[in-house]
């Protein structure tokens, strides 16, 4: 009964130390093996691995996945142009010598977070107070986190610790010149504003002399055109006149007095002051035609009017 009590116990102990002896390394991870405090292996591959039982060996395990450093805090940096501004920024890096890492650092994943927020400000404060805001917000950003992203890997590099990737979450002016700014910002657009349209209303003041000039020469245009065509109108008519009136000169006379008539007396209110006995007159005084060439004496065309009284001076 001793000897099986005895051998259940060796075997306990046995497969105690087995176990003791036996680790695991996850894929997600490293695995340092330490020799009372001496670092004597460092694992990078996943799979079983034995090592002496504690306290002669230790395992500590280091994450192998992209990590993520992101404050909580917005820093303030200030700009070329005196400006002060936060910024709110993260940092991706993972641990790339294991064994360096925990020289440098412990095995505390804050004195890490520590290490790499202390390189980040002081790497962004550097970069952007040499640029001005108008660069850190759109033009120069991508620049600015590259040129971030290169020092800190320079300066991290020495604790075991690769840098991933920088980005800039948000960058806003301070509460104190947020408003100043934003006046500058309105002013100066204004100013734009009433650059444009003075220009504006120039370009409208030019437009409309040129078409002003426009209308006026196509005026000038249509009216020499249109003088033409009735000094040409005129012209035709009066050749048809001369030649129709060649044929009786004497009733070519009559027709132009009766149609001086109408225009004189076209209104009733109309007043002449003339001589009676005036050639305007003649047709109403019974002036007699010429006679024809064949000697024949033509029929007057009107009958003879009778004569006005000698001592008018006046007729309506």
């Amino acid at each position: 009964m001793n000897r099986v009590l005895a051998l259940i116990i060796t075997l306990g102990v046995l497969i105690v130390l087995a176990f003791s002896c036996l680790f695991v390394v996850d894929q997600r991870q490293y695995a340092v093996v330490f020799a009372l405090g001496e670092i004597k292996r460092v694992i990078n591959e996943p799979g079983l691995y034995m090592k002496l039982p504690s306290p002669l060996q230790d395992v500590r395990y280091f994450d192998k996945r992209t990590l993520t450093y992101d404050s909580d805090e917005i820093d303030r940096f200030i700009t070329a142009e005196k400006i002060n501004i936060q910024v709110d920024s993260f940092v991706k890096w993972r641990i790339a010598d294991p064994r360096q890492f925990f020289v440098s650092v412990g095995h505390s994943p804050l004195a890490a977070d520590d290490r790499i927020g202390r390189q980040l400000r002081s790497a962004l404060n550097n970069e952007i107070a040499r640029l001005s805001v108008a660069d850190v917000i759109s033009s120069a950003r991508e620049t600015l986190v590259k040129q971030v992203m290169k020092v800190m890997s320079v300066e991290l590099e020495k604790i075991g610790v690769t840098i991933v990737d920088v980005r800039l979450k948000r960058v806003d002016f301070a509460p104190e010149v947020a408003e100043r700014v934003y006046e500058r910002m309105r002013s100066e657009r204004t100013r734009v504003a009433n650059e444009r349209r003075a220009k504006g209303a120039a370009e409208g003041e030019r437009i409309r002399a040129d078409a002003d000039r426009q209308r006026e020469v196509l005026i000038a245009k249509a009216y020499r055109d249109a003088q033409n065509e009735r000094g040409a109108g005129d012209a035709e008519a009066s050749r048809l006149y001369a030649k129709a009136f060649g044929r009786n000169p004497e009733f070519a006379s009559f027709y132009r007095s009766l149609e001086a008539y109408r225009a004189s007396f076209a209104d009733r209110a109309d007043m002449l002051v003339l001589d009676p006995q005036s050639d305007f007159f003649r047709y109403f005084q019974g002036a007699e035609p010429a006679p024809a060439a064949s000697g024949r004496q033509p029929t007057p065309p009107f009958k003879e009017a009778p004569a006005a009284p000698a001592a008018a001076g006046s007729a309506h």
